[in-house]
């Protein structure tokens, strides 16, 4: 019998690892189109003629769309499953990739983007979803960073490494790219990802523990979204996302690059190292501190620390004399770094509701985070329009020290928001604390 044990648990392996591969993948282009704004900013500016606020409003229609489809995310998720959601994702995602990049006009932009926005919308929660059937909960801190570690590998690639491709392609050949390559993701999504093992023929993680398995959700979907939304230990994670993860996002997603070439003097490629430097630390954060929340079995401490290390950069970024050159990217590396607790908001949000409905706590806490950075994109740069003083270079609008500094008292005030939250967030200790986990 034991080497029929064997081969079961070798094919569980590759089917889980597929399945999460494949997803992930779709989850680096979630964080390329989330991030690549700030580093073609000055080429959007140019080819569409826009203005701080429009050029904010063209990056947050992403955020809007994101924003509006978590919750239906999350249904969709805990009813249709993985598969279609990441299928349906990344077909939708490639399309609008490649309309934004053969857009013509502002508007056709907007249509791109916002079709961009509404197919990733859904991966990011399908995937933890997803994860959350595929891996054990003792190690599910440790699996969500190292999603995030992987995911935010998009986003890297869409500072640095997309300045140096700038400088060979253009940026409309880039995201038709970007937007075939999703087209292909949606092809290997129909045929090789499963919503759970007992879809590919195998026990669930309960039963392979020798554990009962959790009661089925019976009734409608509208009841359960309506019990999540009722419950309220989720909320603080909303709030701690949309203060920390949204302003962080809102920054280092397209404002970051122009303050340190108008404040600098820095060219977009020098300007994109500090932003990848961010996104590094980031994606090493998330990781790092899942690791911990794991190891500690605490979440709460973790969560606060981050919170309260973010509000003190920000205050840095006001008020210290920093400038380029190790000072600033290390500045720079403190920020992703900070920001990098909004990970264990989803394993919070899981923890503290019944199983089959972590789609939906998943989706809701999420919300927050990109709530926040709709919010705050398009608000920074008003707020830059508002004391501009009309100084502009090759249809590019030059911002003063005055003008950058407002805007980042906006986001001291988000980071605020995050530290309430995370003394609000109740401490589940690595355990889902609405069953008895024999």
């Amino acid at each position: 019998m034991q080497p029929t044990l064997s081969f079961s648990q070798a094919q569980f392996q590759r089917v889980r690892w597929a399945t999460y591969t494949i997803l992930v993948l779709a989850y680096m282009s979630v964080f390329f189109h989330r991030m690549a704004p700030a580093v073609v900013s000055a080429e959007l500016m140019q080819a569409f003629e826009a203005s701080g606020a429009a050029l904010g409003s063209l990056a947050a229609m992403y955020y809007y769309i994101y924003t509006a489809m978590q919750i239906p995310a999350g249904v969709l998720a805990d009813t249709v499953g993985s598969r279609t959601v990441a299928t349906l994702g990344t077909l939708v995602a490639g399309i609008g990739s490649i309309l934004f990049g053969l857009a013509e006009t502002l508007e056709m932009a907007f249509v791109g983007r916002f079709l961009v926005g509404l197919g990733v919308s859904v991966i990011f929660v399908g995937l933890m979803k997803s994860n959350t059937v595929w891996f054990q909960d003792r190690i599910y801190g440790l699996i969500s960073g190292l999603t995030l570690l992987l995911g935010n590998m998009g986003s890297v690639f869409a500072a640095g490494p997309l300045s140096w491709l700038l400088g060979y392609f253009s940026w409309r050949s880039i995201f038709v790219g970007i937007g075939l390559f999703s087209l292909l993701l949606a092809l290997l999504s129909m045929l090789l990802v499963r919503n759970r093992p007992e879809d590919a023929g195998f026990p669930s993680l309960r039963a392979m523990e020798g554990k009962p398995a959790h009661a089925r959700r019976e009734r409608h979907w509208l009841l359960d979204l309506r019990h999540v939304l009722g419950n309220r230990r989720i909320w603080p994670g909303f709030w701690f996302n949309l203060g920390m993860a949204g302003s962080l996002f809102a920054f280092v997603g397209l404002w970051g690059v122009p303050l340190l070439r108008d404040l600098h003097g820095l060219s977009r490629d020098q300007a994109s190292l500090y932003t990848t430097a961010s996104l590094l630390a980031l994606a090493l954060g998330t990781l790092s501190l899942g690791w911990i929340a794991d190891r500690l079995g605490l979440r709460k401490p973790v969560m606060l620390g981050s919170a309260l290390l973010y509000l003190l950069v920000i205050a840095a970024l006001l008020w210290l004399p920093w400038s380029p050159g190790p000072g600033g990217i290390l500045l720079f590396a403190l920020l992703g770094l900070s920001g990098s607790g909004f990970v264990l908001s989803y394993a919070c949000a899981k923890e503290v509701c019944s199983p089959a409905l972590s789609g939906m706590a998943i989706s809701l806490v999420n919300t927050g985070l990109f709530l926040g950075a709709a919010i705050m994109q398009p608000l920074f740069g008003w707020v830059l329009d508002q004391r501009w003083d009309g100084q502009s270079l090759e249809g590019l609008r030059i911002y003063a020290a005055g003008d950058y500094h407002q805007a980042l008292w906006l986001m001291l005030g988000f980071a605020s928001i995050a530290v309430l939250a995370a003394l609000r967030l109740h401490e589940t200790r690595g355990r889902n604390i609405t069953i008895a986990d024999h």
